[in-house]
């Protein structure tokens, strides 16, 4: 199903969310952004969806914003579609992968941030023109993107916007893994089902531990993980791992 140039659709227990609009290089439009918040929103309240995988439907990720459509109407607040959705997406507890294949622009870029895997196709590159164009960095990029590469390649990344290849993101931790661009959509639905034979409700709050802010002390986090730790073991979904090893089986988690 498109909508507003994003097609949605189901593999399995795995929500698709790409962008379809190759005759503008999938350069997002307002409406575009709206209907992400649906999909990501429908995903979250959806028990039946474990995960989610973005991607493209050409050989282009996204050209980042519809400068033209933005500048008709540009996002002046916490209710404008692109910032709704900046908030969908920072917030969303199920996993999230990224399929990259091509250029990635702007969002193309600091949208990674908040995935928590992403594969790129070997002829993909990563730009982020803010500065370029008189703007300034988005999506909490700022913050992010010097917590997982360093402040000098951060510093590189958004001060001088000048493209970054997949080998290069790769290195520096923005990447999992470079692929041919044939495999990079089937090796993240593969990891997408993998995920969905997880725990959900141990994903969601392993996950919620991975983004919880930095500024806490390792005492602090060994103190919160014991008491969600304690908290687990008398859990429907440990009860079922337990039961599985000791009958030795595979545990099947898919009525929780």
């Amino acid at each position: 199903m498109v909508i507003d140039h994003i097609e949605t659709y189901r593999d399995g227990p795995t929500l698709v969310i790409r962008f379809a609009r190759p005759e503008k290089k999938n350069a997002l439009t307002l409406a575009m952004y709206g209907r992400l918040v649906v999909a990501l929103g429908e995903a979250a309240a959806d028990a039946t969806v474990r995960a989610v995988v973005f991607g493209s439907t050409s050989d282009i990720f996204t050209a980042g914003n519809d400068l033209g459509d933005f500048m008709q109407s540009p996002p002046t607040g916490a209710d404008s579609p692109v910032f709704r959705f900046l908030t969908a997406l920072s917030t969303f507890e199920k996993p999230l992968i990224a399929a990259v294949d091509g250029k990635g622009v702007g969002l193309g870029l600091t949208m990674l941030l908040h995935c928590d895997l992403v594969y790129a196709s070997d002829r993909s590159s990563l730009v982020a023109p803010f500065v370029n164009l008189g703007l300034v960095p988005e999506a909490a990029s700022s913050l992010l993107l010097p917590r997982l590469v360093g402040h000098q390649r951060a510093a590189e990344i958004l001060l001088l916007g000048e493209p970054i290849d997949a080998r290069a993101a790769h290195a520096m931790g923005l990447v999992n893994a470079v692929l041919p661009a044939a495999e990079v959509l089937p090796h993240a639905l593969a990891i997408a089902r993998t995920l969905a034979e997880r725990p959900p409700n141990a994903l969601r709050l392993a996950k919620a531990l991975l983004k919880d802010p930095a500024t806490s002390t390792v005492a602090e986090r060994i103190q919160k993980e014991g008491a969600l730790f304690a908290e687990r073991l008398a859990s429907p979904e440990v009860a079922e791992a337990i039961g599985a090893f000791f009958e030795k089986r595979k545990p099947d988690f898919s009525a929780f």
